[in-house]
């Protein structure tokens, strides 16, 4: 039904989000995250069934933890992670898909169907890729 008077809608600014922990996990500050199959967050990893979603807030240790055991606090945004060795990411690849290596490393394919998306490649330097996790 439409509004028939004014509405105080929430509003945030999409800068941050808390996933629960997958089982068995440890998060490192600073490290990518990623959200697996049932939603949970799990660190960035060679896999083809999770998507990058930011990088992490704070070190949390769930290595002992079962499933939703723990919150893991994730930064959205633009964060430079390292650049494969072997397989990297070129300027000539900015606007396109790249795909989690591990947690602190983004490769410019998927492995042939071994990778999943990290983010969208936002810039390339000689430190690493600039990869937009929004």
């Amino acid at each position: 039904m439409a509004l028939t008077a004014e509405r105080d809608t929430a509003r945030r600014s999409g800068d941050q989000l808390t996933l629960k922990a997958a089982a068995a996990k440890i998060f490192f500050a600073g490290a990518m995250v990623a959200r697996d199959a049932n939603g949970r967050a799990t660190p960035g990893a060679a896999a083809t069934t999770l998507l990058g979603v930011g990088r992490c807030a704070e070190t949390v240790d769930n290595s002992a933890g079962a499933d939703d055991a723990a919150d893991v606090r994730i930064e959205r945004g633009i964060f430079r992670f390292a650049n494969s060795s072997t397989d990297p990411v070129a300027t000539a690849d900015i606007g396109t898909d790249c795909y989690i290596a591990d947690d602190e490393t983004v490769a410019k394919t998927d492995g042939t169907g071994t990778l999943s998306v990290a983010g969208k490649v936002f810039d390339v330097d000689a430190q690493g890729v600039w990869v937009d996790l929004r």
